[in-house]
């Protein structure tokens, strides 16, 4: 069997080797090809665009903006059909008696209050809303007042800020509904008792 050769090779033509060699084998000293010279100066002119566009605080261009707009597109085809909503007493006794809208109260219920008036309203570290004894709602709208600003100094927080405005008037609309179920509860009877709501008819 013939022995091969470990003489290194001579460049043929213009081919420039680059001088060094490892365990016998040589490179030959060409340049990048050019396309991809050309991407590399396209990716610096693109970092600065990119970092501009995306992450510079442009007015509705952050995250936050794109998530609010969004929000509010998906609000106005949600809540298309019956406009903006008001927080007064025909409306919210209205919607307590609507099979349609009142299970999208109820989603808003059980999505944020859950953890202290429980999934089924009989209270945990906040009021029983099943009876007919309240702490600050004297009339139905308080409800909507209550969601909206808050009560107890924070110990009821504040959703006005969280939730959008049909949100608040149907969550209290279907905190109204609860009213009257009695459900048993651990915690004592909290406020007092008021005025039955107004018929819906």
């Amino acid at each position: 069997m013939a022995e091969e050769s470990t003489t290194p090779l001579e460049p043929a033509g213009d081919e420039v080797l680059t001088g060094h060699s490892y365990d016998g084998i040589q490179e030959y000293d060409n340049p990048t090809p050019r396309w991809w010279e050309l991407m590399f100066v396209a990716t610096i002119v693109f970092s600065p665009i990119y970092a501009i566009w995306f992450h510079a605080p442009l007015q509705g261009r952050t995250l936050a903006d794109q998530y609010q707009a969004s929000l509010a597109d998906n609000m106005r085809l949600q809540f298309g059909e019956i406009g903006d909503l008001t927080p007064d007493e025909t409306t919210i006794v209205k919607f307590m008696n609507d099979p349609k809208w009142l299970p999208v109260g109820e989603s808003t219920f059980k999505t944020n209050c859950v953890s202290c008036h429980g999934p089924e309203g009989i209270g945990i570290s906040g009021p029983n809303l099943t009876d007919d004894n309240y702490l600050n709602v004297k009339k139905i709208e308080d409800i909507a007042t209550v969601i909206r600003d808050g009560a107890k100094n924070g110990a009821m927080p504040a959703w006005g800020n969280r939730l959008h405005p049909n949100e608040v008037v149907l969550a209290a609309a279907y905190v109204a509904s609860l009213r009257g179920k009695n459900l048993k509860s651990a915690r004592l009877t909290e406020g007092v008792e008021i005025a039955p709501w107004p018929s819906g008819g």
